[in-house]
């Protein structure tokens, strides 16, 4: 189990890297953006595996990647979309969407629909993710400093 939840890992690094240099995501910053997104998907996984349904799941994994990616912003001095774009890629209901286009086409549009609206509840829950994490963060950041 260890060894298969390294492996992820490492693909999920690999394919955020791959992601953001096709981005356009300066040569380097790659390790940081695998970084990121190796880090939503662990979170997705512990999730997962603490029997979390899916889109809460995602909720919490971009929330992960929304406030590392924040971090790193500001460290390194950089847009935060070039970490936060990179580190969703992994959260993003492709195969879902995918199969809901191959039961359309094979007339199954009973079970279409069910992976469509999970892939569109997911999406939405990415985005809710997003948003929500910004405006936790600016809240922080605006509020009095107590000494």
């Amino acid at each position: 189990m260890v060894v298969q939840l390294l492996e992820q890992l490492a693909v999920s690094f690999v394919a955020c890297a791959a992601f953001s240099l096709i981005f356009g995501v300066q040569k380097h910053r790659l390790v940081q953006c695998g970084l990121v997104g190796a880090s939503g998907w662990l979170a997705y996984t512990v999730c997962s595996m603490l029997d979390m349904r899916t889109i809460p799941a995602t909720l919490l994994a971009v929330c992960v990647v929304t406030i590392i990616s924040q971090i790193m912003a500001k460290h390194y001095r950089t847009p935060i979309i070039v970490f936060s774009a990179a580190g969703i890629i992994p959260l993003v209901p492709g195969k879902i969407a995918y199969d809901a286009m191959r039961h359309i086409v094979q007339e199954e549009y009973v079970i279409a629909v069910e992976l469509a609206m999970q892939a569109f509840m997911i999406s939405g829950s990415i985005a809710i993710g997003l948003v929500f994490s910004e405006v936790v963060y600016l809240i922080f950041r605006r509020s009095p400093r107590s000494s």
